[in-house]
């Protein structure tokens, strides 16, 4: 199998949302070929669905699965004999190869990447199918905004209240298990107040209890753009829903938005982080290849768990040294 053929996969789990042509780029004939842009001078970046870098006559044998490319990944793909790389979100040079030009650092070890990201949205339901609703509604680009994700859907019937959800949730995530995780590396680092991004952000109800009654539930993603003005014109769309349920990114509770969904009468509920997305997108995608692909193509997931470590608690004794050695005589300035 050749990168070539794996585009072709691609562009079939997509259904054709995939960039075939340089002239797919440049002429807007791909909807998915979109810029996202904070307007910070030189960092911009296009989504490009498909592949991004890499010979299209190169072999592929092994296939990871990510969310976002990293000097980890590759470095992690090398050493690992990963021909390919498909990450979820847009790639852009040095941002995501640890400073340096992505042909640079993946010519050393003969890595072809790609990207997918909203050529990927709105293709399944499965982060409402997580957090427990059916929706019949989707809209990608909420108020002309690509990428800002609305559903809007009606609770399973095995949901009847917040709790559900939040108990839902647990489960369908092992959190038990994250939590044990968690615990063990904080025994064996002697560091009890290390964290990681898997727990330290759980599911919330802001607004109501766990035995508030839920049936039609609008899912925001804050991180998009969504503002109290959408939900105002969402909840006149919508006069049934009850419920707000923001994940991959959530608000604090004295936001704008949650204080908007009070006056509204709303419940407000927080699920799933962003640091779990590729359990709700990498997965099935990572299954979907399996799907396609032949069964010599080895497939596996990348997953990043971040920790957060106290300064003081952090590395060895000795890296600790190390540390001390080179701030004092480099980084100090004597004057």
């Amino acid at each position: 199998m050749k990168v070539k053929d794996l585009i072709k996969v691609l562009d079939d789990i997509t259904g054709g949302r995939v960039v075939k042509d340089i002239s797919d780029i440049f002429t807007g004939k791909n909807p998915f070929v979109v810029i996202k842009s904070s307007n910070i001078p030189g960092k911009s970046v296009m989504e490009t669905p498909g592949l991004v870098y890499g010979d299209p006559e190169a072999e592929v044998k092994k296939v990871a699965v990510t969310m976002t490319l990293t000097e980890g990944n590759i470095e992690l793909a090398g050493a690992t004999g990963v021909n390919a790389i498909i990450a979820h979100h847009p790639i852009a040079d040095a941002a995501n190869s640890g400073g340096v030009t992505l042909s640079y650092y993946l010519n050393l070890y003969n890595i072809a990447v790609f990207e997918l990201h909203e050529a990927f949205h709105g293709l399944h339901p499965g982060i409402s199918y997580i957090h427990g609703h059916k929706p019949f509604r989707v809209d990608i680009r909420y108020g002309g905004i690509p990428g800002n994700i609305v559903y809007v859907g009606k609770a399973l019937d095995e949901i009847k209240t917040l709790g559900d959800i939040l108990e839902r949730l647990n489960k369908m995530m092992d959190m038990e298990k994250e939590q044990k995780v968690m615990e063990v590396e904080r025994t064996h680092f002697d560091c009890c107040d290390m964290k990681d991004s898997a727990t330290a952000l759980q599911g919330e109800i802001l607004l109501g209890t766990p035995e508030s009654p839920v049936n039609t539930i609008l899912h925001i993603f804050p991180h998009t753009g969504f503002t109290p003005d959408h939900l105002v014109k969402v909840k006149e769309e919508h006069p049934e829903i009850d419920t707000v349920l923001a994940t991959i990114s959530r608000v604090k509770k004295d936001s704008d938005l949650v204080k908007k969904a009070e006056e509204m009468g709303l419940n407000f509920i927080c699920g799933n982080s962003h640091a779990l997305e590729i359990f709700e997108n990498g997965l099935p995608l990572a299954y979907a290849l399996r799907h396609y692909l032949p069964e010599d193509i080895e497939i596996v997931l990348f997953r990043e768990r971040i920790c957060s470590i106290p300064l003081k608690d952090f590395g060895s004794p000795n890296i600790k040294e190390y540390a001390k050695y080179i701030t004092e005589n480099y980084l100090i300035n004597k004057k």
